[in-house]
């Protein structure tokens, strides 16, 4: 059976909780938002940093929603801020922005 928004959320809820995290709503929009400017700010900046931060904090929550199972980070930056290691030089023109690629299971 296929899930809406609203199976998830109802309207006028916040968040809600997957097994022992609270999620609150637009916890993916923030990671993705910060995310980009990861990829575009100058490494060691202020807003580098600060979406480095975020990530780090964001990452339990998409744990819980189980976002890392079907997708894979491919931005150097953001894969090395979430698997906690010392990030590279983010600014690439041929990656702006992360890029979320669905992971397909294995054939039986």
């Amino acid at each position: 059976m296929a899930t809406t928004p609203q199976d998830v959320l109802a309207d006028g809820e916040e968040g809600t909780r997957f097994g022992d995290e609270y999620v609150r709503k637009g916890t993916i929009a923030a990671f993705i938002v910060n995310a980009k400017v990861l990829e575009s700010a100058p490494e060691g900046s202020p807003e580098y940093e600060g979406a480095a931060a975020q990530l780090r904090t964001l990452k339990s929550a998409l744990d819980a929603v189980g976002l890392f199972d079907v997708v894979t980070i491919r931005a150097p930056a953001v894969a090395a801020v979430l698997a906690g290691r010392s990030p590279v030089d983010s600014r690439r023109a041929h990656c702006p922005a992360p890029d979320l690629v669905p992971v397909r299971p294995a054939a039986p």
